[in-house]
């Protein structure tokens, strides 16, 4: 399995209510209904352990994927371009982080 962390900020003038709205009507249930995916989470981040800074990232994004060709096929149907669209325009300079666990 495959996971892919997303660590990203909103672009500057977005509205996080607008975002956060969006992706719990929208990106959290496409992208839970692919077959390759076995789990998807957006997080908000609230501080920094030990720290009164903010932390470096507003989101983190975790997205477990079971079968790498099959997402591959399924994330460039039509339906879930309009969606990584989407993503992109509330999304400033996301980093998608592909990683293996240890375990």
């Amino acid at each position: 399995m495959t996971t892919i962390i997303v660590l990203f900020n909103l672009k500057s003038g977005t509205d996080r209510t607008k975002y956060e709205n969006w992706a719990k009507s929208v990106d959290l249930p496409s992208v839970r209904n692919l077959d390759s995916i076995d789990s998807f989470r957006v997080f908000r981040s609230t501080g920094m352990l030990g720290s009164k800074e903010a932390a470096p990232y507003e989101y983190i994004e975790v997205i477990d994927i079971s079968e790498w060709e099959q997402f591959g096929q399924e994330i460039a149907t039509d339906v879930m371009q309009k969606v990584a669209g989407q993503f992109q325009s509330f999304a400033d300079n996301p980093l998608f982080i592909m990683t293996d666990s240890i375990e």
